[in-house]
């Protein structure tokens, strides 16, 4: 064989190896390609369900810190209505509008065990009950805001059994 033939079959062969590892290699970065796409997508799914939670949480405690006011509002009705009528100081006539947009605002937020127990301490102050009647009205309000919020104190239906 004369030197050229050598030369063009060698020449031929490295373009052949050369074409065939390219093809290899560009099928391996296009797999790479796609792993890192769906990687990425990956992520982003994943971001943006973290940020879901998270507002659904912020929206939750905006609720919550809402009806905290509300029943907050309540009680300090309740309460100078009740210190009203034990000691004469004060006029519980006058704070009976304010104690029943305080009530109306109770409804509205709920929960309804919550609405209830409010419901109880306006029909009992209404009615002029007995202090112990009002304070058991009172504890059981707050009782009861206590479960609604979830907050440390408030009775659990663990402990009942």
């Amino acid at each position: 064989m004369s030197e050229w033939a050598i030369a063009l079959i060698a020449a031929g062969s490295a373009v052949a190896g050369s074409a065939v590892t390219g093809w290899y290699t560009r099928g391996a970065g296009i797999k790479q390609a796609e792993a890192a796409r769906h990687a990425g997508d990956r992520q982003a799914d994943a971001l943006l369900d973290t940020v879901r939670m998270t507002l659904r949480e912020q929206a939750a405690v905006r609720v919550l810190d809402l009806r905290r006011q509300t029943y907050v509002r309540f009680l300090e009705s309740a309460e100078a209505a009740i210190v009203a009528s034990r000691t004469g100081i004060g006029s519980p006539h006058g704070d009976a509008a304010a104690l029943q947009r305080a009530f109306v605002g109770v409804t509205l937020e709920g929960p309804a065990e919550v609405a209830r127990a409010a419901r109880e301490l306006l029909d009992r102050l209404r009615r002029h009950a007995p202090p112990d009647d009002l304070e058991r009205a009172k504890a059981d309000f707050i009782s009861a805001v206590q479960e609604a919020l979830d907050l440390p104190g408030a009775p659990s239906e663990e402990s009942d059994g």
